[in-house]
């Protein structure tokens, strides 16, 4: 499952990108550049059922005014191996109570943390505690490398203990016996 492909942030996707899924939460050049995919793949956009994988679409807003500053935002839940992993796209609402009705039970949240065009630092971590996933890996933050004018991961992990916190390269495993049992642990995915 590939989930915002992107194009023209100041690095690139690898070459030779495949999946056989690919999700686009909304259609902005940076979450929607589903032509840098390669082979047969399935683009979704909505609910729907995928090789024995349950895709639930969440419509939400890119921004806290209602869209009407940068429009749509879905925000998916898969289903897959007996885990529960959300991916929130360009997340940008600051009230979090329709989100958090729908969100029961999440294994691995990827969660953007670089304001700007979606949530910052502070309100992560209170959707966070809202929803209360077992595992967080940021996203949609500036990178060493990254053009878009939003903050780096800094402040979002000074919101919480270092021992709640992996720094990881590369590729990961998530194994669903694996997942913290108790409490919000994060891995931050640094680029190699």
């Amino acid at each position: 499952i590939l989930t915002d492909p992107y194009t023209k942030v100041g690095y690139e996707l690898p070459a030779d990108l495949q999946a056989d899924i690919v999700t686009v939460s909304h259609g902005h050049f940076d979450h929607n550049y589903v032509n840098a995919v390669h082979g047969n793949f399935t683009v979704v956009t909505n609910s729907t059922c995928v090789s024995g994988i349950s895709i639930t679409a969440i419509p939400t807003w890119h921004d806290p005014e209602q869209g009407r500053l940068r429009g749509a935002n879905s925000v998916y839940v898969f289903s897959v191996d007996g885990m529960k992993i959300c991916h929130l796209g360009d997340y940008g609402e600051t009230d979090n109570s329709f989100l958090a009705e729908r969100l029961q039970d999440i294994d691995v949240c990827l969660l953007p943390i670089g304001g700007t065009y979606t949530i910052d630092a502070k309100q992560a971590k209170t959707l966070i505690e809202t929803i209360q996933p077992k595992l967080v890996i940021p996203m949609h933050y500036k990178p060493i490398d990254g053009e878009l004018n939003i903050a780096d991961e800094k402040e979002f992990l000074q919101l919480f203990s270092p021992e709640c916190i992996t720094r990881r390269k590369g590729e990961i495993q998530l194994l669903q016996k694996d997942l913290p049992q108790k409490g919000t642990k994060i891995i931050l995915m640094e680029r190699i």
